[in-house]
């Protein structure tokens, strides 16, 4: 029976996914993974049962969702299928045998046997057998369309051949190292030699200048050895930065391309681990590849001279090498699941540990102190347990290594001491068949280190892969405007709806925006509102639909050319570690004073800003001054003001302000507002009331359009909105 199929899951919430993907290459189909995430929505959160069965079927599988018992699991259902695990991740189940134990292929962990006992624990839950016996389970069966589209065309093999780039721009630093491993090599291989002849020339001919000469050679060679080991060092240091510094902003210049619809579906924990990859990667490419060539240089060179002294000492030498590869092999899947397990726990500990930092004031209103430090305990109890299971592994490997290693060389000993009597060696080349034993060992960990290392960096390229391979925000188009036309926004016929959920925020919607006019939005919570924002911001494409502006579509312009003409201010903005002025005038080299001081005017933070010692150079943000909720978006309403732009998107921009400041500003936007085209969301009625057009957005729909006066004399949902929220009262 050939071996199940595995694919390690590249992120946290990739389980699903991923899973589908095990089952595909089960039934002979190489499908790339981001096509299955696509098929099944993935968000942030990961992958529902419902969009798991959705890409299956478009797959062409046949798909049963159920709940259901052991027994009828291992009677009834069709295996490989995919079943839900410790209520938050996905596995295949892909055997089970007559004695109940049961084969899974997990995409954290690889192929892993548990007894019935240990596989209802998670499948089911700890409280099995007491509320329910059932797990859920989905169920794939064939069908004829199985895998019609010819998706292995769209599938690209792993391949570290894009990073030759980074390497050949530093050719002439790569060469200098080449130099030094071979003259390093050269320098290692004469030692023995010397060795020899101190014995065999120096002490059995009793001349001592040869070898005061041999060991002044030895000194001299070891000086040099040491230079060529500090050069090489300095200059793998700048291989390695260089690089690093090169693959990463490569990697911050395409993730700055992607639309935000790609962080929708990614945690920030993943895109983290992506940086992380190159750094894995770069030092696959320079200290580890060099460091192992060096080895395996020493490991060739120095065995071809065993080999030259006796063809019996290489034998036994090989022999005993070959059985330590297998005995370290032997270890590696397993160390590899624990390594799994202790990063889950890891990870959990480090999640849990900054809770209990983030919530502090929570948990001391609470009195919750006990609670959530046994929480955290309980972690560490579970670590524990995976670190105890780690370090018996560790011990078993460790001591049978050097068991084999000590016994090779004993051996190795031995057997050189014994033709040293048969006068087959002689004593000098016994002592240089010690020095060469004692150079072989170390290479052969340094491989297997590094198989382990370029198997990580496989996973980390997959990972990255993905990234590159996604389409950038801004496609390369060449019907794209060269200057934004200055007219109105109409959405013609526009439905949406995010990734990875059935309801359509906006079913054929139609709306005008006029030109150079004020436009509300209001509606209750859940409206469409912000998203209606974002898709005039161009965060998102509709998924039927237009935006224009005037005759031009949105999609002939440039994301880049339209946010530069848009001053925005969202919900959820952002307060950089950086300078007040540089967080005003955000994406410039230098602040424009005149601008800085009219921004900061219309938004009436003036008097608090100079108020600060440092004023406008006051640091703001994690790392500097604390700034409180209204502060911050009178801060984010100067940034949007200091780029004059033609549009603007105010959404909630005053929530957070006291009565009088919002007052204030207002009247400064009213007149800043003059000759812009802005469109303004907001609960209150003095934001809103002086607007040119009020549209009220009801489950995605317009249900009324007008000025403040026209929709109140209605009397229809503006006018109760207003009436509960905005307190106009009745």
């Amino acid at each position: 029976m050939k071996k199940f199929p595995f694919y390690k899951q590249p992120d946290s919430k990739d389980c699903g996914p991923t899973c589908l993907r095990i089952i595909a290459k089960y039934y002979g189909q190489n499908i790339p993974l981001q096509q299955i995430r696509d098929l099944a929505e993935t968000t942030r959160e990961g992958s529902g049962l419902q969009g798991l069965s959705n890409a299956a079927e478009n797959l062409g599988f046949r798909t049963l969702g159920v709940q259901i018992d052991f027994n009828t699991l291992m009677a009834e259902v069709p295996l490989p299928c995919m079943v839900h695990w410790n209520k938050n991740h996905f596995v295949v189940v892909y055997k089970i045998d007559k004695s109940g134990k049961v084969y899974v292929s997990d995409p954290a962990h690889g192929l892993i046997t548990y007894t019935k006992t240990e596989f209802i624990k998670s499948w089911i839950g700890e409280n099995a057998g007491e509320d329910t016996e059932e797990g859920i389970a989905l169920v794939l069966e064939t069908s004829p369309d199985l895998f019609k589209e010819d998706f292995n065309q769209a599938e690209k093999k792993t391949s570290f051949s894009f990073l030759s780039k980074y390497l050949f721009k530093y050719k002439s630093l790569i060469f200098q190292l080449a130099i030094g491993l071979l003259a390093g090599s050269l320098l290692s291989l004469v030692f023995p030699f010397l060795t020899q002849s101190i014995v065999d020339v120096g002490i059995q001919n009793q001349d001592l200048n040869f070898i005061y000469l041999i060991l002044l050679a030895q000194v001299m060679l070891f000086v040099g050895k040491t230079g060529i080991e500090v050069i090489r060092s300095w200059i793998l240091l700048h291989l390695s930065t260089r690089i690093n510094i090169s693959i990463i902003s490569d990697f911050f210049i395409k993730l700055m391309k992607l639309p935000i619809s790609f962080f929708d579906t990614r945690m920030t924990g993943d895109i983290m681990q992506r940086i992380n990859d190159h750094h894995r990667i770069e030092q696959l490419l320079t200290s580890s590849s060099l460091n192992t060539l060096f080895s395996l240089v020493n490991l060739i060179i120095f065995s071809i001279v065993l080999l030259c002294y006796d063809y019996r000492l290489f034998l036994v030498y090989l022999t005993g090498a070959i059985v330590y590869v297998i005995w370290i092999s032997f270890f590696l899947k397993k160390r590899k699941e624990l390594d799994y397990k202790r990063f889950s726990q890891v990870s959990q500990e480090q999640s849990k540990v900054i809770e209990l930092i983030n919530g502090m004031q929570e948990i001391k209103m609470h009195n919750a102190e006990r609670q959530k430090r046994w929480g955290w305990e309980f972690l560490q109890v579970k670590l524990f347990k995976v670190q105890i299971k780690s370090l018996s592994l560790e011990q078993w490997q460790s001591v049978g290594g050097n068991f084999i290693n000590q016994m090779k060389d004993i051996l190795v000993s031995f057997l050189a001491a014994k033709l040293v009597l048969t006068g087959n060696l002689t004593l000098g080349m016994m002592l240089s068949v010690q020095y060469i034993i004692g150079q072989l060992n170390s290479p052969l960990m340094q491989l297997i280190e590094f198989i382990k290392q370029s198997q990580d960096a496989k996973i980390s390229l997959e990972r990255l892969g993905e990234i590159h391979e996604k389409e950038d925000e801004d496609r390369l188009q060449e019907n794209y405007v060269t200057e934004v036309p200055q007219n109105d926004i109409a959405l013609n016929n526009v439905s949406f709806r995010y990734t990875g959920s059935d309801a359509f925020v906006f079913e054929h919607l139609n709306l005008t925006i006029p030109y150079q006019k004020t436009t509300a939005i209001v509606g209750a919570s859940g409206s469409g509102k912000t998203t209606l924002l974002k898709l005039l911001m161009k965060f998102y494409d509709p998924n039927s639909g237009e935006v224009k502006i005037g005759n031009t579509d949105m999609k002939n312009i440039s994301s880049r050319l339209w946010r530069d003409h848009c001053g925005v201010v969202m919900q959820e903005g952002y307060v950089f570690n950086d300078t007040i002025a540089n967080n005003i005038a955000i994406g410039e080299e230098t602040v424009d004073k005149q601008k800085l001081r009219k921004a900061i005017e219309i938004a009436n933070i003036k008097d608090f800003i100079e108020s600060l010692p440092l004023s406008y150079n006051t640091k703001i943000g994690n790392e500097g001054v604390g700034i409180s909720g209204g502060q911050t978006q009178r801060l984010f309403i100067a940034r949007a003001v200091y780029k004059s732009p033609d549009f603007i998107f105010f959404d909630e921009a005053t929530s957070a302000l006291d009565a009088n400041n919002e007052k204030i500003i207002i009247e400064n936007l009213e007149q800043f507002f003059k000759g812009k085209t802005a469109i303004v969301i907001a609960h209150r009625l003095s934001t809103v009331k002086h607007a040119d057009k009020i549209v009220v957005l009801d489950k995605g729909k317009v249900v009324e359009e007008g000025s403040h006066e026209q929709l109140v004399a209605k009397k229809g949902e503006y006018y109760r909105l207003i009436k509960n929220q905005l307190e106009l009262g009745s």
